[in-house]
Parts: C-alpha cells; structure tokens; sequence
C-alpha cells in the first residue's frame, strides 16, 4: 500500500472513530463546522487527504490531538484523552453567515457532554456590566441556538445590522420586544422595525473558568 493511500485510510478510520465517540454524522459535523458535506464525506471514505489547517479544526472540534487522526493505533491500544465536546465561542457576526461559521469562531471551549443540554450550541463572551450580577463581567456563556425563547429569558441577541451579538433579558409586548440589561445602570433596548434585532439563542449557562 502506498503512503499517501495509507494516510487516507488512516484518517479515515480514526474520522469515523471520532464521529462514534461524539454521537454524530459526517453530516452534523459538516454542518458544525461549515464544511462542504461532500469534502467531508471523502475524508471519511478515504477518497481524499485534509489539509493542515482542516485537520487541526477537526482536532479542536473533538477535543483531541492531531496525531489521534493523522496516526494509526493499535486495534487493543487507544489514546486516553478526556471525552468532551468542542463548543465554538464566536467573536464578530459576518452578515450572512451560518452562526458558526468558520470565519465566526475565535476559539473553543471545553465541556463534558453529560453537563450539556441537547441542541447546537456555541458560546459567547459576556462584556461589560449590563448582566450584572446575574452574568459577570467576562464570562462566558454556553448558548443553545433557537429563534425565540420566551419571555423574561436570557438571550444571544443579533443586534447592529445583524453583526454583533449581544446577552440581554428579552421582554416581549405585542409584536415588540425590548432588551433588558439586569442592572439598573443600563438602559433597555426596544426593538422595533426602526431598530431591528434577531433572538439566535437562549442562554444555558455561564463559566468563568476560562
């Protein structure tokens, strides 16, 4: 057997190990990391060989070292390595782009499954006082992406041209909403069609160990 086949075939094995090991599809794990489904789908069929950069977003995605996808273990010998989930934190919101995309992610942060509730997550990055104390000051907040949440929750809120989202209690009246920071300090926001906003996640919970 080749090299180069050896390296796809051994990719390819400890790909689907991987996608076991965290409950997924390729297709989920396409969808999460904004990767074209069929690219994904040749790695994991050993058609083709990912790039550098792809390898190391996969490894980050995991939660695990690059050599636990780029090298061949023995079939009664595994890697030890902690089984948690790679939660992308978002930094600026490109308009247009799926939440997660790659271009939105400034990091990641790691979490056992059993703490987490079901659905896509990502995490954000509390700035400032407007949350206290219910969220301190450079928390980070575990999100679970949904379109709505109900009133008098806690939000990920699209707001500036769909481009910086901001954690605020949203407070619905009518076809209105308005949001509020939980110190009185701060001053709501209303939303309205003069100053448009969109729900992308309620908040989970908050971790201020970095």
């Amino acid at each position: 057997m080749s090299n180069v086949k050896k390296l796809k075939e051994t990719m390819a094995n400890n790909l689907k190990k991987q996608l076991s090991r965290k409950g997924i599809t390729q297709t989920m794990m396409a969808r999460d990391l904004d990767l074209p489904e069929m690219t994904v789908s040749n790695w994991v069929k050993g058609k083709t060989y990912p790039r550098p950069d792809k390898i190391q977003l996969m490894a980050d995605y995991f939660g695990i070292n690059r050599s636990q996808l780029t090298e061949e273990f023995p079939t009664n010998l595994e890697p030890i390595s902690p089984r948690t989930v790679a939660l992308p934190i978002l930094g600026t919101i490109a308009c247009g782009d799926p939440i997660t995309a790659e271009e939105n992610v400034k990091g990641y942060h790691y979490a056992s499954p059993e703490s987490l509730p079901t659905g896509n997550l990502f995490c954000l990055e509390a700035k400032g006082e407007s949350m206290h104390p219910t969220i301190p000051d450079k928390s980070l907040v575990i999100i679970r992406e949904q379109p709505d949440v109900e009133s008098g929750e806690i939000a990920a809120v699209l707001v500036n041209g769909n481009s910086e989202a901001t954690l605020k209690r949203v407070k619905k009246q009518g076809n209105t909403f308005i949001l509020m920071p939980d110190n009185p300090n701060f001053d709501p926001i209303l939303v309205d069609e003069n100053n448009p906003a969109k729900i992308i996640g309620k908040a989970i919970k908050y971790t201020l160990d970095l």
